[in-house]
């Protein structure tokens, strides 16, 4: 059992009788507490799909839900429903657009490195590689001399995701993004 300190984002835990999945996790040390920090996570709940706030002392202890990690691959959109296909066997997962809202900045058909999370056989939810290589789908002309540089431009991507990327970059190059910062990386190398 770990403690509330010892949980990651994308995480499931079982919590009140039912299975949370971990969107995000706040920490915070209030003044004038002798104790430890606060962990206020946003869950939602697997079953039900309803979102879930709640705060954990650092010592407070939590049960692991069952998960498990498919590699999958997006195999096509129907209306508000995403499927993604394992690259295993091929079974389709389906899920719906507002479960992934965040992650679908940084997916198109050519994302690479995608898992697809399984509580108990059910998709909840996704888990994307550390960085994407996204194309630059409008951003200001290019300027000659502008990679020596430090001065940035906004860069709207084939995703709809806007980054900051340096003058240098033109419309239609290959950009590697940082998903947890959203930010720019480098050039793709393939291309």
């Amino acid at each position: 059992m770990p403690k509330a300190s010892e949980i990651k984002k994308n995480s499931a835990i079982e919590f009140n009788g039912k299975v949370l999945f971990v969107k995000d996790i706040e920490r915070s040390v209030p003044q004038g507490r002798a104790g430890g920090s606060l962990y206020r996570m946003r869950m939602y709940d697997v079953v039900t799909g309803s979102k879930v706030d709640e705060t954990f002392k650092d010592s407070d202890m939590l049960n692991f839900a069952d998960l498990t990690r498919q590699p999958s691959m997006l195999s096509y959109i129907d209306g508000d429903e995403y499927v993604f296909m394992d690259n295993e066997d091929y079974t389709p997962y389906h899920l719906n657009k507002d479960t992934i809202a965040d992650e679908l900045l940084f997916i198109n058909e050519e994302t690479k490195g995608i898992y697809v999370i399984l509580v108990d056989g059910a998709p909840v939810a996704l888990d994307l590689p550390t960085s994407v290589e996204l194309e630059v789908m409008e951003t200001d002309p290019a300027l000659k001399g502008g990679s020596a540089t430090a001065r940035t431009k906004p860069a709207k991507l084939s995703t709809g995701l806007t980054v900051q990327v340096p003058e240098h970059i033109a419309t239609g190059d290959v950009i590697k993004v940082n998903i947890e910062d959203k930010k720019f990386m480098g050039r793709s190398d393939s291309k």
